[in-house]
């Protein structure tokens, strides 16, 4: 039996962990590298296969639906799993050869235990490699439904925003959340500088280029699991999007105040914070999660800042304590980074029309 390699393998794990632990899938492919060992290009790869299915599991629903002879609903998890990693590949992925991606599917069924459906495997997927050049078109173009099949998000989303900003925004926002999305490094500038960790980085084979109008942040291209690039362990950088570093910058700290980052996980925001104090004053981390509170206090040990103090605390409580300044990053739908955590697009509404109420009783 010929044995599928080891990046599909890994994406296939990865894709079953983010289904049954609903896990986020930054933590889940850190995970997947170590667990096989991936390094380089694999790792990048099993990056993409994981991101990419993620993005467009309602596209590849659509057609795997279209050409299977059993209802996809019926189908065994793992199988799904392993249809939608490969149409995915058919699909989105030019580079790969769809023989490729036709045969290791079968494999994948073969290695997963997964054997008695291999056949079932084959013809769907060979359907959809044949006829991937002039597939059927989704129906009902300009509706919400077309969108939310497209572009892989939920129809509700689609409807209120074509509700409240029409037709043209909506696409360009669900197609905005389908592109790689950019990595960014917040430097730590208690221990390098920009330049340092930019020739750290290409010596190392990692594209990277500074940010063009953040200071101390670096762009590098998908490279696998974050914590595998060079001057991760040494504490040389945190990830954090732009906006939310500059969010700390635009409060002008300085050295020797004291702050409270009021929902401080997993710990962005008072690391730049330490940054921008020069490791110098006091900030009360905090979060409503103990176990989360512990990561800030990893990610501040690792960075080498030692003003950091972690607790867990309601931020609806009022504090005795007084700060100079107050941060607080209030619990949010996570809607507005779809495009770097492609599964909270399939949040329901339900789970986030009670966010109002907790932002303003925090405020």
């Amino acid at each position: 039996m010929t044995m599928p390699d080891k990046a599909r393998e890994a994406a296939l794990y990865a894709l079953g962990r983010c289904r049954r632990d609903r896990a986020y899938s930054a933590a889940v492919i850190d995970a997947a590298v170590k667990k096989f060992g991936l390094e380089g290009r694999d790792a990048a790869f099993m990056t993409r296969l994981i991101l990419g299915t993620e993005e467009n599991i309602a596209l590849c629903d659509y057609y795997i639906a279209l050409y299977a002879t059993s209802a996809i609903g019926r189908l065994e998890p793992r199988v799904l799993d392993i249809l939608r990693l490969s149409t995915y590949q058919l699909l989105l992925l030019d580079k790969v050869p769809p023989s490729a991606a036709v045969n290791s599917g079968v494999e994948l069924c073969k290695a997963s235990g997964c054997g008695r459906a291999s056949g079932l495997v084959n013809a769907v997927l060979r359907r959809i490699s044949e006829n991937r050049g002039a597939l059927p078109e989704i129906p009902g173009r300009g509706t919400a439904e077309y969108l939310s099949i497209q572009y892989s998000h939920p129809k509700w989303l689609a409807d209120t925003l074509l509700a409240d900003h029409g037709y043209d925004f909506t696409e360009a926002f669900f197609a905005a959340n389908n592109r790689p999305a950019p990595l960014y490094l917040q430097v730590n500038t208690l221990k390098t500088d920009p330049s340092a960790l930019c020739k750290l980085l290409t010596d190392s084979g990692v594209s990277c280029a500074m940010h063009p109008w953040l200071r101390d942040c670096v762009q590098v291209e998908e490279s696998g699991a974050v914590t595998a690039l060079p001057g991760f362990g040494e504490g040389f950088f945190y990830i954090q999007d732009p906006a939310a570093r500059y969010c700390v910058t635009a409060a002008e700290l300085t050295p020797g105040m004291a702050v409270l980052d009021a929902c401080a996980a997993p710990g962005g925001k008072s690391f730049a914070a330490a940054m921008d104090m020069r490791n110098t004053g006091s900030i009360a981390a905090r979060d409503i999660h103990e176990k989360k509170t512990r990561v800030i206090a990893a990610g501040a040990e690792r960075l080498g800042i030692s003003i950091i103090e972690t607790a867990a605390m309601d931020a609806r409580e009022s504090t005795p304590e007084q700060y100079d300044v107050v941060i607080a990053d209030v619990p949010c739908s996570g809607l507005g980074v779809i495009g770097s955590k492609p599964e909270i697009r399939f949040r329901e509404p339900e789970a986030i029309s009670g966010l109002p109420e907790v932002q303003l009783a925090i405020l």
